[in-house]
């Protein structure tokens, strides 16, 4: 076994070396003299001589009566996050909060890693996001953001998958817009999203008012758990409300199958359906006009996330809209927190949204 000859040099390396590093930030003192040559088992002048030289080279300012101070800023390392969210194609929220993150970077001195993970089509992301996460592993970057799967039967098991390999791999997660696991649980990471209970409750409450008696929740199958909450904020105002909802009143199939869509009764100008999102409401409005549904005169509809062609619809559609900047800035401070106190407990910051009423939810 070779030893490591600890002299003079051996050191004035380690210590400087820590400087550099910001070990010992600007302003902080170093060991005494004393508390180092017992460390090292060296004498106390050799630590002297030391010091001496970080002092002639400025990297320290040895003051009597206080001790030796560092007088060197480290320059601040350029951190790098990798991001597993979807394309603006899956829904527009992620176009701004990808965009806020990238104006962020810029601004607060902080890289992105985008490669793949952007894809708009679910089972293209599928495809990719998991070797995206192995790179992003393997470059050792200092976080990653993340936005699971849906949409897709086997998103659970590569969410889940995809969260342990981070965590195991010592990199901080933070998880935006939906967690990896069924509302009542709550996972391990931290979480930014929509408070989407309180959404529910908010678009059920906005129906009611419209005078429907009858409230229907609609989805597609394999939709992200955000879906079961904005369900759950439904079920409670609606029964808060003395009115009926239970499982018939809950549809999850495609909002283009005629026939699936035909299984709602639907009682003329009392009739409301709250659909899981934009792109489900747009696809069930045009069925529900080709089967002889008027929306607007027989049923109202509203849904969630305030896509720009949801003012262009025949009937321009009643939406929630996200605080999708508010969602990228509170991301970015607790992946910053996370970074600094990887062991601090995880934190879930849920936000509320705001009603952009149109004419899908007003019977005419």
């Amino acid at each position: 076994m070779t030893s490591v000859k600890v002299n003079h040099k051996f050191i004035y390396d380690a210590v400087k070396g820590d400087i550099v590093k910001g070990a010992y930030p600007a302003g902080a003192l170093l060991p005494t003299e004393l508390t180092l040559a017992r460390q090292y088992s060296v004498s106390r002048p050799t630590i002297a001589k030391v010091y001496n030289q970080l002092q002639s080279e400025g990297y320290v300012t040895k003051k009597k009566g206080t001790g030796t101070v560092v007088n060197y800023n480290a320059a601040p390392s350029t951190r790098t996050f990798g991001l597993l969210l979807p394309g603006s194609g899956e829904s527009e929220i992620f176009s701004v909060i990808n965009d806020r993150i990238l104006r962020r970077s810029e601004s607060d001195g902080f890289d992105c890693l985008w490669e793949g993970a952007t894809a708009s089509d679910a089972n293209i992301r599928a495809e990719l996001i998991e070797g995206c996460c192995e790179d992003y592993i393997r470059k050792r970057v200092d976080g990653i953001f993340f936005s699971p799967l849906e949409r897709i039967p086997e998103a659970d098991r590569i969410n889940r998958n995809i969260c342990d390999r981070i965590a195991a791999a010592g990199i901080p997660l933070v998880l935006i817009d939906r967690d990896i696991v069924r509302f009542p649980q709550r996972s391990r990471f931290d979480l930014v999203c929509l408070d989407n209970f309180n959404a529910g409750c908010l678009m059920a409450s906005h129906l009611i008012a419209q005078g429907c008696e009858r409230i229907y929740f609609f989805s597609r199958p394999d939709s992200a758990y955000s879906v079961d909450l904005r369900l759950a904020g439904v079920r409670h105002t609606v029964q808060e409300s003395g009115l009926a909802f239970d499982t018939s009143h809950v549809f999850c199939g495609n909002p283009e199958d005629p026939g699936f869509v035909r299984r709602m009764p639907i009682v003329p100008y009392k009739t409301g359906i709250v659909c899981a999102n934009d792109s489900t409401a747009a696809a069930l409005m045009y069925t529900l006009t080709d089967e002889g549904v008027g929306v607007s005169t027989d049923v109202v509809i509203a849904a969630f996330d305030n896509m720009k062609y949801s003012m262009h619809l025949k009937r321009a559609l009643t939406s929630l809209r996200q605080p999708c900047e508010e969602i990228a800035d509170i991301s970015i401070e607790l992946m910053l927190r996370r970074v600094r106190t990887p062991e601090a407990i995880a934190v879930t910051v849920n936000l509320t949204g705001e009603i952009i009423v149109r004419e899908s939810s007003r019977f005419i």
